[in-house]
């Protein structure tokens, strides 16, 4: 069993509630539009960091993390790109690979709107954590707490904080 934190779109905005939500979670990742290293440093020192670069990240982020992660974690297959669209809407940089071999998580970030639905025609999960920094026209932030046990999601929690 694993506790996960999620957050996207932080755009350089850092909150020391991250870390107080995030107490109880064994890994974070962060989907994207990290906006600062200092971010993703500051997120490393605190838990293990998995983290896609997102389009408003610089060279100095595009070196340290992939454009797509996918990874195989307590049984369940996780892919994750900060530009990835929703179920039926798929970004078309990612469809051919959801389609033909997708994940039971797919994760991205990007619309800054919070997004939990389940694909019934590809059988995987979707999270968009929404956006947990200051900028963009979302009105709260969003923080996503969850659990993988053998392959199977559980005690989803979604983490509002004021903007």
């Amino acid at each position: 069993m694993i506790r996960i934190g999620l957050l996207s779109d932080t755009h350089g905005y850092w909150d020391e509630r991250y870390l107080n939500y995030f107490e109880p979670c064994d890994e974070i990742w962060h989907a994207g539009d990290i906006g600062s290293p200092d971010i993703a440093e500051r997120l490393q020192a605190f838990r293990p960091l998995r983290a896609v670069y997102g389009n408003i990240d610089g060279q100095d982020l595009r070196l340290r993390f992939p454009e797509i992660q996918r990874f195989t974690i307590e049984g369940a297959d996780v892919l994750m790109k900060h530009i990835g669209g929703y179920p039926g809407r798929y970004d078309p940089s990612v469809r051919d690979l959801l389609r033909t071999n997708p994940p039971t998580l797919f994760i991205s970030g990007h619309s800054h709107i919070l997004k939990i639905k389940y694909d019934n025609r590809l059988g995987l999960l979707h999270i968009n954590p929404g956006a947990a920094g200051k900028y963009g026209f979302h009105q709260v932030r969003t923080l996503i707490r969850f659990t993988i046990e053998n392959g199977k999601f559980s005690d989803l929690e979604v983490i509002e904080l004021n903007k």
